[in-house]
């Protein structure tokens, strides 16, 4: 049960990184007995919450320039490396983050991350925790480096498992529960992903490529093999012209081997299964009972959702749609629209992609080049002392 485990962790530990978001994240604000417009920077030495304590009461913000604000981009699964974390434990809460997830998890997540083996490193069970804990390692460098990236911070998403991590820093969900939830979530998917061979493929084409038509023949094809009820999917929306298949692996050869013909170019990605589809099906009540058991509040901030690239509205929604998110596609493009989408000569807000890679960067450029000029990557490594 979430609440043996949970409670396993030591009270003062699973305040200080409780505070890690909440209170290191404090939006500039009216307070209702401050000044009006006085600034509210966060405090240098958050204190810790007490379990169960509440969130703030949201207040009323000005309206602000966007130029003025900051927009925070989780990265997901694929984007993990040996090393990652390094020098990051000089940040306040960061090494607090990895001794609760040491507890929650019942390995040593941290010695994974910065030193492998590389093998271990990528199965789903130990990536999707391992880029959860390292991305909110990176929020801690970077409110060290920038507090005003926080500060201003009016808008979050997450790819796929990032999502937990955006809404842990939006307050919606305390860390030590959400990790719980991605230990969940990640063990169901690897069981999932082993029923069938399956497996998932970038696709690149024309504006003219018919992706739902080309996985319909594939679906097809598969049949004709004798597979009852095949799977091939659109699982992620990249940017224009990109696409991330998903599927049982005979639907994925017969995409590589027609692809001059579907009119698209094809690459295999290195995962465990067809995530994002129908296949991960048995993933979902294991992780749906265990948001059951999760206090999930609405976000202080704006966070868009992969399901249908909106806002969240409340509680219940999160955990509506982070159960749906495994069977449906990722929608970053359309997520990227939402937040970027603005009349012409009005100014775009700093992004920070907080966490490995610069994968979530590189679809901005694609998506929106003029967003992608404020594009800044907050690395999940740092020098040592």
């Amino acid at each position: 049960m979430l609440a043996s485990v949970v409670v396993s962790v030591s009270a003062a530990s699973r305040g200080k990184v409780r505070a890690l978001v909440s209170l290191s994240r404090r939006l500039s604000t009216n307070q209702p007995d401050s000044p009006e417009g006085t600034h509210h920077p966060p405090p240098e030495s958050p204190s810790p919450l007490p379990d169960g304590a509440p969130v703030e009461v949201r207040s009323q913000r000005r309206r602000k320039d966007p130029s003025d604000c900051s927009v925070l981009l989780f990265p997901g699964q694929g984007s993990q490396f040996v090393g990652m974390g390094r020098g990051l434990l000089k940040y306040p809460n960061v090494k607090e983050m990895f001794t609760v997830a040491q507890k929650i998890l019942g390995y040593d997540l941290l010695s994974l991350c910065l030193e492998g083996p590389e093998e271990e490193l990528m199965k789903t069970v130990h990536c999707q925790p391992a880029v959860f804990v390292s991305s909110l390692a990176a929020v801690e460098k970077l409110y060290q480096e920038n507090p005003k990236a926080i500060e201003t911070c009016v808008a979050a998403a997450g790819f796929s498992v990032g999502e937990f991590a955006a809404l842990v820093f939006s307050g919606s969900i305390n860390f030590a529960e959400a990790l719980y939830a991605v230990k969940v979530r990640a063990e169901a998917m690897q069981k999932a992903s082993e029923l069938v061979p399956s497996g998932m493929l970038t696709v690149m084409g024309r504006p003219q490529a018919q992706y739902k038509y080309a996985c319909l023949q594939a679906r097809e094809h598969c049949k004709s093999l004798g597979i009852e009820e095949p799977v091939c999917s659109v699982a992620n929306y990249l940017f224009p012209d990109c696409r991330v298949i998903a599927g049982h692996q005979e639907a994925l050869d017969f995409l590589q081997q027609n692809s001059r013909h579907l009119q698209f170019r094809t690459k295999p990605l290195p995962v465990s299964g067809a995530f994002h589809s129908e296949l991960m099906r048995k993933a979902t009540e294991p992780l749906r009972e265990v948001l059951r058991q999760v206090e999930v509040r609405r976000p202080e901030i704006n966070v868009y959702s992969n399901v249908d690239g909106k806002r969240y509205m409340n509680g219940n929604h999160v955990r509506r749609q982070l159960v749906k998110q495994l069977v449906s596609p990722v929608k970053w493009e359309q997520i990227l629209h939402e937040i970027y989408e603005r009349t012409q000569g009005e100014k775009f807000p700093h992004t920070y992609e907080v966490g490995p890679g610069k994968q979530l960067g590189a679809t901005l450029r694609r998506c929106n080049g003029k967003a992608f000029r404020s594009y800044t990557h907050v690395d999940v490594t740092a020098y040592e002392d």
